[in-house]
């Protein structure tokens, strides 16, 4: 069955859940350090089911690696890859602090975002505040129409005719216009201790196809679109992968138990299965905007409209 056939027949909701509020799409506005300085420019993304998230960071356009075989990057192209952010990790949410268990479904070899966060919404803007005083980040939920929320964690992904497994740990998140994909390695990498160890290890293998392969066999790609007509990628951890469709939104099947589901798909002629463990899988769901106002604050608001509102707009 399609994803929608599978929505409509076995729709389900979890009992624990991140706040509805948190819910969606978020592209991150800003960054604030301790030091003073203020970073507007990292493409950073947060996608975020009822409990798990995936994450993608990466430098701006221009300063992204084209597209080409692993073996050809330089030096330099292969730092900035291994410079690049992709993840996926549960989470849970207790005294407004969210916090991640750490994972294997991550492109980097070490956790660069070890402290959990304390979050407030108001309106689209999500702040986040490092508990240590580090940061603050401003995240700006993105809009969509009311639509789909699907969490699917993904267990393996496997070649059918020669039952080799090619990816391990992951998820997939669609909601309402956006979604996003995340396939984590085949073969854990180590060490994971070093803060360093993706980028000593990637130019250490420079023009070595297999070794590359290993460190790289990892994709975090979000996009936008719809579940009757698909979502093509505009940003990815694989230069290869922009404008191509996320992934086939056909194939599933439930399992018998209702906690897994499992799906069959052929990619560059080759047929593989993949094997999901249930999140959320709900039809409809609200990606609002707007967060309310008390009745003395709306009072308040209208009344000082005239200032208040001169040259407010919506940001994303």
């Amino acid at each position: 069955m399609n994803l929608q056939e599978l929505l409509t027949r076995h729709a389900q909701r979890p009992k624990q859940s991140v706040p509805d509020w948190m819910l969606g799409y978020f592209k991150r506005y800003a960054i604030s350090f301790a030091d003073g300085t203020t970073d507007l420019q990292t493409n950073v993304c947060w996608l975020q089911s009822r409990n798990f998230t995936i994450d993608l960071r990466l430098p701006i356009a221009s300063q992204q690696v084209t597209a080409k075989k692993l073996e050809d990057y330089s030096a330099d192209e292969l730092l900035t890859l291994a410079n690049y952010e992709g993840w996926e990790a549960l989470c849970d949410w207790q005294d407004e602090t969210l916090s991640w268990r750490e994972t294997n479904s991550s492109l980097q070899l070490h956790n660069r975002w070890t402290e959990p966060g304390v979050l407030k919404r108001f309106g689209n803007c999500m702040i986040e505040f490092a508990p240590s005083g580090a940061y603050v980040e401003d995240w700006r939920l993105q809009p969509s129409a009311p639509g789909p929320l699907v969490g699917l964690r993904l267990i393996e992904e496997r070649n059918l005719a020669t039952g080799a497994i090619t990816h391990k740990g992951g998820g997939l998140i669609i909601c309402g216009n956006y979604a996003a994909l995340v396939l984590g390695r085949a073969q854990s990498i180590s060490p994971k201790q070093t803060y360093n160890a993706l980028r000593t290890l990637a130019v250490a293998a420079q023009g070595q196809p297999d070794k590359l392969a290993a460190l790289f066999n990892f994709e975090t790609s979000v996009a936008q679109g719809s579940i009757t007509e698909g979502y093509r990628i505009s940003l990815s951890t694989k230069a290869e992968r922009l404008g191509e469709y996320l992934c086939a939104l056909d194939g599933f099947e439930l399992f018998a138990d209702q906690q897994f589901v499992r799906q069959k798909f052929i990619s560059h002629g080759i047929s593989y299965e993949r094997i999901f463990a249930i999140d959320t899988l709900e039809q409809y769901v609200k990606f609002d905007q707007a967060t309310g106002f008390t009745p003395e604050a709306q009072d308040w608001y209208k009344r000082e409209s005239q200032t208040l509102t001169r040259y407010s707009e919506a940001l994303f």
